[in-house]
Formats: structure tokens, sequence, C-alpha cells
């Protein structure tokens, strides 16, 4: 008698919508209509729902996860008869463009600071750790943008490496989406914080074999996310959004992308979709995807940008 291989068992707890809400407990929901509204992203249909049903017990999650972090943390300090200031929790969530990841990192930053003792929360995109556009041209990598190779890796490992040091005061870079540049005078400061949220396309990958380091952002991470979809739902949502902007950011003639502006919504469908299959899409299959199974929560969005389902890693 054959006997079938069986699949070794999953490595996540899975729950569908109905499941997850219900883990939301008592937990009472602190933001309101105005608060959502003012916290989604462009071309994003969120709702004051899913963030009762979705973002709401996650955010319960992470209180836990901070609070047994931050105990861990005495006892070691109690050990070691260490008198050093406390050490921010860490958050890292990644995720392609256009998947609504700076929207879940917006939202639950406003949840969690709304959670009882007010935490400190702060936010932090790796778009401040992009090249400048003159290092890109130079090195020849501009339409590589976004591309693991296109940050400036060591400095993201010594920011966060400043932050769970315990340091007073650490600046990250800023970035400029309308000027598609960093900007040379600005910074964006830091002052210890007890949670911070980490956002961005690669803030998840793992070394690979020509690592130039041995440490990564990764190894900093208390707690990890992955905002997933398929495909081809994410393409269109890119596409929308390209509307979207034409028709507002790139009507700005300071916006880099203002040659866009004048573009009739065929050109601008074809435009979108050409740099989604040269740039976006490609860095998405080559170097997004592949940390997904890196990160310990995964939301799973359907085609209308709704959460359907929520992975959590079994400890």
């Amino acid at each position: 008698m054959s006997v079938e291989p069986q699949s070794p068992p999953s490595r996540y707890l899975t729950f569908d919508r109905a499941a997850w809400a219900k883990l939301r407990d008592s937990t009472p929901l602190t933001l309101s209509e105005t608060d959502v509204a003012e916290l989604r992203g462009l071309n994003e249909a969120l709702s004051i729902a899913e963030v009762e049903q979705i973002y709401l017990p996650l955010s319960r999650l992470l209180s836990l996860y901070v609070r047994a972090t931050q105990e861990l943390h005495r006892a070691s300090q109690t050990f070691l008869g260490d008198r050093t200031a406390k050490v921010p929790f860490i958050i890292g969530l990644a995720g392609s463009v256009a998947v609504g990841k700076s929207t879940t990192a917006r939202i639950l930053r406003a949840l969690l600071s709304r959670w009882p003792g007010h935490p400190s929360v702060d936010l932090v995109t790796t778009d401040g750790f992009l090249f400048p556009n003159a290092v890109l041209v130079a090195r020849g990598i501009m339409n590589r943008k976004g591309f693991p190779e296109s940050y400036d890796r060591a400095r993201l490992v010594r920011f966060l490496a400043a932050i769970k040091s315990g340091a007073d005061v650490v600046e990250a870079p800023v970035y400029s989406h309308q000027r598609y540049d960093i900007v040379p005078e600005a910074r964006h400061t830091v002052r210890h914080p007890d949670i911070v949220i980490v956002e961005g396309l690669n803030v998840l990958q793992a070394p690979g074999e020509r690592a130039e380091s041995q440490v990564f952002a990764s190894d900093f991470f208390d707690f990890t996310i992955y905002v997933d979809a398929d495909e081809a739902d994410i393409e269109r949502w890119y596409v929308e959004r390209f509307l979207r902007l034409r028709d507002t950011v790139f009507q700005d003639p300071q916006s880099y992308f203002h040659r866009y502006a004048s573009l009739s919504e065929a050109e601008a469908r074809r435009t979108a979709a050409g740099i989604w299959a040269d740039i976006n899409g490609v860095n998405l299959r080559e170097n997004i995807a592949p940390t997904r199974a890196r990160a310990q929560f995964i939301l799973r969005k359907g085609a209308d940008h709704a959460v359907e389902q929520v992975q959590l890693r079994r400890l």
C-alpha cells in the first residue's frame, strides 16, 4: 500500500478576517472616521471597519509583544546591574510599491500611540536612505531606484544600531517624492521613542552570497510585517495611483514627474504599465516577494485592497 507524502506543518497560523477580528477582544477603537480618512493613502478605500477588524487586533498583539520585550530588557538589566535607558522596540514593515504599506504603517503608529501609557511611536521610511540621484546617475543605476543596490544600506544599519544602543537623538535623511530625490538640508530626528516603525521595500532582505556586510537592517527588528497581494492586483493599483498623481501632484511644475501631467488617460496607463513592467514588477519578483517568508506576520489583501487573510508565524 502506497503512502501519500505529507506536507511539512506550516510555520504560520492562518486566520480569515472573521476569526482574526475576534482577537481584538475588548480593545477599544481609538480612531475616528476623520482620523482614518487622514491616514489612508492615495487610491485606497480604507474603512473604519477594516481598522477595527484587522489593525486593532494587530495593534493589541504588538502591544503585548512590546510589553514582553520590555520586561525581558528589564530582567537583563537587573542581572547586569545596567541602569541605561530603555531600548526601543523596532517593527520592520515591507511590501511592494502601491500595496499600501505606508498606510499600514501610519495606522499602526496611530493605534499604538493611543495604547495605555501613550507610548511614543516614531515612523521612519527607508526612502531617506536611497542614494541621492547624482550618485545613482554616476553609478548607472538610476533606472534601478528602489532596488537593494540603490540604498545606502550601511547608513541604514548605523541608524538602526544607534537606536538600539539607546541613543537619545538619532537623525535620518529625508526623501522628497515631489523632488524624487534626497533633501540635503533636511533631517528626521528620532528622540528615544518606545516604538519605531521602519517601512520600506527591502527592509526584510537577507544576506546574499556576496554580501558586503554581515549585519543587516532586519537584524535589528523585534517584529516584522509583510503586506501581500497578487501581483496583478498590485500592478492595477499602481496604474490607478499613477492616474491620480497625474491629476494632482504631477500638475505642480516643481514635481520631478511634471512631464507626465499632460498625458492622456490612455498614454498615462501605457506609461505606468511600462514602468511597472521594467522596474517595479521586476523588483517585486526578484527582491521583495522573496522576503515574505521572513516576516513574522503577513497581511494578505484581496482585489479590493481589503485584507482578507492574516498569517502569524508560530513561536
